[in-house]
């Protein structure tokens, strides 16, 4: 009789993202990127994202979404409009996702978006990519924080 040995499991690769002052769409791009390799993927200071263009644009852009409706069971099929700066950050990153394929729903399992630092990523390593660094834009911009208050956001309520 054959005795099965289990082979270890290799470390676990972890990506650590600060969202402050990156933009978005790039940012969501690398994120991707690395889920796909197999990286788990925690993004801090998801309301200190940014999103490139007029200000105004960006909020009428995001509000064309509203306009949409669907007849049938709106609640059900009507596209789910993200509000918080947590899912503005999240839908960025999963749209870039083969999420119709099995690779693709496990990678989304491995994503993790907060707003600010939590407690348990202290002191942790974080990444800031040079190539969606804000600072080098030319032209206007918004955070993904105020634009999610201009949504409709209420904000995070402080725990007692």
């Amino acid at each position: 009789m054959a005795v099965r040995v289990a082979a270890p499991k290799p470390p676990e690769r972890v990506l650590y993202i600060d969202a402050a002052n990156q933009i978005l769409g790039r940012l969501a791009a690398e994120a991707a990127k690395r889920l796909l390799e197999g990286y788990r993927v925690y993004i801090v200071n998801a309301e200190k994202a940014v999103v490139s263009g007029d200000p105004l644009m960006v909020i009428r852009s995001y509000k064309l979404w509203w306009e949409i409706k669907v007849h049938v069971n709106p609640y059900k099929w009507a596209p789910h409009r993200p509000r918080s700066p947590i899912a503005i950050v999240r839908k960025a990153v999963l749209g870039m996702l083969p999420r119709s394929k099995q690779k693709g729903r496990e990678a989304a399992r491995r994503l993790r978006v907060y707003i600010g630092v939590p407690e348990e990523l202290k002191g942790r390593q974080f990444v800031r990519f040079a190539f969606a660094d804000a600072r080098r834009l030319g032209h206007k911009f918004i955070r993904v924080g105020e634009l999610a208050q201009r949504l409709g956001w209420k904000g995070v309520a402080p725990r007692p």
